[in-house]
């Protein structure tokens, strides 16, 4: 009985391009009590390798936290599936806006501790008492109310493409890193503000509203199905759509564009953009912001380093990657040394503090 892929990324690729058939690119989550984690794991890669679903899934004790494509023809079918497991029965599913038949080229179901990495000690405070949820139109009239806090509980790097008129975008690279940040920034108005959170599709809010609820915040609110099912809804609803810029995923496609500003810079010549691009050392692979131009001229690289190694011949690069593990700092988006636009700010503001001083 096959539990694990067996093909590569390039192989399915071919795969879904021979095929021609349109893809459908999905979120979901849901905090529920699993007893036997792998088991469960194992019966939904079973389940969904049958209906070619590809993904990146992510099971805990607490929870599942999916982020799939399957194809548009088998939808039916897996929503079917999904409503034979009993905490899943009519989970809501967050549908791209953008899809991308290649968004995702494996399926990868895995067993983790939990399904958000938030640090958090789950027993020491009710994680079921959680901030009310409102949907678009509630969450259009709460932020422009002049007693609102909004806070966005994503990282620095997701909401410097795009993020929510006047919101706290807190400068973190990680969610757990944030929910202290905040609580230490906003203690003074935990009574007498209303303390309104969104992320991307809604699964970080629901920890962090119980949380900051826990912390003694009286009025916690959270935007339901997060960035992805707000922008659904201003569409079908003919609300303001009170975003703008992009919306950062975490599959190939990278973003989906929800309004036509472009909020970023390039970090490598500082001009307006708000394209993530993966530089090409293997060695290095940071995903960073690149205009097009740059794109060009670097080679698809982040640095004149990395510019030269992948000229070298392979096997001087694979000897090069040896032993390297670049993992945490791929995730470092936009703040590398050598990122020319970057390094110049912060000696701009270097300087000005020293002429302060």
């Amino acid at each position: 009985m096959q539990l694990y892929n067996n093909l590569s990324a390039k192989e399915r690729a071919e795969l879904i391009e021979k095929a021609g058939k349109e893809r459908l690119t999905i979120s979901f989550y849901k905090y529920a009590k699993i007893g036997n984690t792998q088991i469960f794991r194992n019966h939904m890669f079973i389940a969904w390798d049958a209906l070619d679903v590809l993904g990146r899934i992510y099971v805990a004790h607490e929870g599942i936290n999916a982020q799939l494509s399957v194809p548009a023809e088998n939808f039916e079918a897996f929503k079917n599936h999904l409503d034979t497991i009993t905490f899943l029965e009519n989970v809501r599913l967050n549908i791209a806006i953008e899809h991308d038949n290649f968004a995702f080229l494996k399926l990868k179901v895995k067993v983790r501790h939990k399904i958000v990495a938030d640090g958090l000690n789950d027993n020491t405070f009710d994680v079921t008492n959680k901030g009310i949820h409102v949907n678009a139109e509630q969450f259009n009239d709460l932020i422009e109310d002049p007693d609102t806090v909004l806070v966005d509980m994503r990282n620095h790097y997701e909401s410097e493409i795009g993020h929510f008129k006047n919101a706290i975008t807190p400068d973190v690279d990680t969610f757990r890193e944030s929910l202290d940040l905040i609580e230490e920034d906003l203690r003074e108005h935990k009574e007498n503000k209303k303390l309104v959170m969104y992320c991307t599709g809604g699964i970080r809010c629901e920890k962090a509203s119980a949380y900051y609820r826990h912390k003694g915040f009286k009025n916690v609110f959270q935007l339901e199905g997060g960035i992805i099912n707000y922008t659904r809804q201003v569409e079908a609803e003919g609300l303001e759509n009170k975003f703008i810029g992009k919306n950062f995923v975490f599959d190939q496609r990278r973003s989906e564009r929800i309004s036509d500003d472009v909020i970023a810079n390039c970090h490598q010549c500082g001009k307006p953009a708000d394209t993530h691009t993966n530089c090409v050392n293997e060695a290095c692979h940071l995903l960073f912001i690149q205009c097009d131009e740059c794109k060009e001229k670097m080679d698809n690289c982040c640095s004149t380093h990395c510019q030269e190694i992948i000229k070298l011949p392979y096997e001087e690069q694979k000897a090069l990657r040896k032993g390297q593990g670049n993992s945490n700092d791929i995730f470092k988006k936009g703040r590398a040394d050598h990122l020319p636009y970057k390094k110049d700010l912060r000696n701009i503001f270097e300087n000005q503090g020293n002429s302060t001083q």
